[in-house]
């Protein structure tokens, strides 16, 4: 549910208004109401500065040991900056050291040489020329007795030298090279002083993340608290010759008892009222324990309007079941179940909630493996254990695996349209809810006609079925929107039946993917199981091993890639099927009060 909302108006004298900001901040009730204006260049500075913390501690903290040095007297900003500095630094080092590999490579064939002393030979006359052929043709040139001399030879190629003294020049028929500008000792003298170097900084990183990593997470939270101060004053309405500070926010409904009594012992003025359809009000969620650990779900695609309902509570159930039905194997469940749990005894508080989500996902996982019959890869419909001999008829084949996910995916759908109907009651009024009525008059109506005249409890008579349709295509021809007049509310009802009946067809055949991805996970699991027994019976002895270790490696990426395409495809059928059926409209803003986050227990 969506906890409600009053909107707070301070009138504080301006002396006072530092103080009064300051316990404000301490209690942290308050989401201050922006009036749209654009920060200031020093606010932009701040942030600019909390960036850069932010992007250091991520940094460190990918260094950070296990055991701490002793700490160094250093303040924030100076670690900002060497560190700004030395990655740098870093950089222009990684790329040195890399051009250095390749000069190194280039120079290593022909030894070490001096550029000064070939200076020199070339000051007297002495020429030297580089070259580069194939073996047959070195010796070709040999055996011409050209002043040649050979530096390095592969089992292909010749490096050589052409010595040329105050002589006409010889044409050398092999491919002339550039000397490299440096020796390879020099070179490689240079890559040990960078090597060197780079090992220096990481040093230096390392030991700031040992002992450095609380400084600078102090001076971000003192960062953030003054951007909040600065949030707050930007947001200040200032009058009667700016002595007089106005402002504005929202507080729950929940808090405002601790808010009150703050208030009646300071000197502020105070005003408060309900939330108005056009304001702008920030949404708190509060659900149960188990709609609470659905809610990063929900939120991953938009927090509900303030008007509208949470539907976390409302897709929680369907998700739990849809992931199962994919994933849907017994065996995975249980280990879900089990290593969350076993996870969790040492888990830190903030993970448990994610643990128990796991778990409750893996129970799912096991009721769908149980309904399908399927345990670690074995289907147990086609395999003779005594222990499943009296339940196997129990089981559901693909065929009625297929027809399940078809009755949940319409059965979802139908659910939706209830809280559509609900939420446009809520918002606009019952009126404005009888075309979606209209709809599931039709639906359910038509499917209990289909299920009573099938078990022969009414007769089939197709005027009963039209008297149905007919009643409720009333409703969505003429209640299509109730504000504008009859012509316009029947062609606005004629697109809705267009609309409605295709989108539906469409969205129930969304849900075979349920069915489709159960199984494609079934058969990974069993194909697993065959290739595993194959290697069994390879090898007497060491069958038995690679068996084992066969079947842990692919069972194991058997459960990553299912598990992932059953969180990412209910997803997708919540974000897309569900919400459109509920008429799910999102764009709330999260309630992030001014100070410390107070969450609603």
């Amino acid at each position: 549910m969506i906890v409600p909302m009053l909107k707070y108006t301070f009138l504080v004298f301006h002396r006072e208004y530092e103080d009064f900001l300051i316990e404000l901040n301490r209690l942290g009730l308050v989401h201050i109401a922006e009036l749209g204006l654009d920060p200031s260049k020093e606010t932009t500075k701040k942030v600019a500065e909390l960036n850069k913390y932010e992007r250091a501690i991520n940094f460190l903290q990918k260094r950070e040991s296990e055991t701490p040095e002793k700490p160094r007297l250093y303040s924030a900003p100076e670690i900002i900056d060497d560190l700004t500095e030395k990655q740098k630094e870093l950089e222009e080092l990684e790329a040195r050291l890399e051009s250095l590999s390749k000069a190194a490579q280039k120079a290593l064939p022909w030894g070490d040489f001096s550029p000064e002393l070939i200076e020199q030979l070339k000051s007297e006359g002495i020429q030297l020329e580089f070259y580069q052929t194939t073996n047959k043709k070195y010796i070709e040139l040999e055996q011409r007795n050209f002043p040649i001399v050979s530096i390095s030879e592969t089992a292909s190629q010749v490096l050589f030298v052409h010595i040329q003294q105050n002589e006409e020049a010889i044409e050398i028929d092999a491919e002339q090279l550039e000397l490299p500008p440096l020796p390879f000792f020099v070179i490689e003298k240079q890559i040990r002083e960078t090597e060197e170097r780079i090992k220096a900084i990481h040093t230096t990183f390392n030991s700031y993340a040992n002992n450095s990593i609380y400084l600078l997470e102090e001076e971000k939270t003192t960062l953030i608290r003054s951007l909040e101060f600065d949030n707050v004053l930007r947001n200040t309405n200032k009058e009667a010759e700016n002595k007089l500070m106005v402002l504005e926010g929202w507080v729950p409904q929940t808090k405002t008892p601790a808010l009150n009594q703050f208030l009646k012992d300071s000197d502020a003025v105070y005003f408060s009222r309900r939330a108005k359809p056009d304001d702008k009000i920030p949404v708190l969620l509060k659900n149960n324990r188990f709609g609470k650990l659905f809610e990063p779900i929900g939120s991953m695609f938009s927090l509900p309007d303030y008007a509208e309902l949470d539907l976390t509570v409302f897709f929680a159930p369907f998700f739990m079941l849809f992931f199962g039905f994919c994933l849907g194997d017994a065996g995975y469940g249980l280990l879900f179940v089990f290593g969350a749990g076993l996870y969790k005894l040492k888990a830190k508080a903030e993970f448990k909630p994610y643990l128990s989500l796991i778990q409750i996902l893996g129970a799912a996982t096991i009721l769908f493996g149980v309904v399908s019959g399927t345990f670690f890869g074995i289907n147990l419909i086609e395999t003779d254990f005594a222990l499943t001999e009296r339940v196997r008829h129990l089981f559901l084949n693909p065929d009625k695996m297929f027809n399940l996910s078809l009755m949940l995916g319409g059965v979802q759908i139908i659910f939706g349209l209830f809280i559509k109907a609900a939420n446009q009651t809520k918002q606009f009024g019952f009126s404005y809810a009888l075309a979606t009525y209209g709809w599931l008059v039709i639906l359910i109506g038509s499917i209990a006609y289909a299920l009573l005249s099938g078990a022969g409890i009414i007769p089939k008579n197709k005027t009963i079925l039209y008297g149905i349709i007919a009643l409720g295509g009333f409703f969505v021809l003429f209640f299509s929107d109730p504000g504008v007049n009859v012509f316009a509310r029947i062609g606005k009802g004629v697109w809705d039946v267009y609309s409605t009946v295709t989108g539906i067809f469409g969205d129930l055949l969304s849900y075979i993917r349920l069915f489709a991805l159960g199984l494609s996970s079934a058969i990974l699991g069993f194909v697993i199981n065959d290739i595993g027994l194959q290697i069994l019976g390879a090898s007497k002895i060491l069958g038995p091993v690679f068996f084992v270790l066969f079947l842990l490696l692919g069972h194991t990426l058997n459960i990553l890639i299912s598990s992932l395409g059953s969180f990412v495809h209910p997803m997708r059928l919540t974000f897309v099927e569900f919400y459109k059926s509920a008429g799910f409209k999102g764009g709330g803003e999260e309630y992030k009060p001014f100070g410390k986050t107070n969450n609603e227990g």
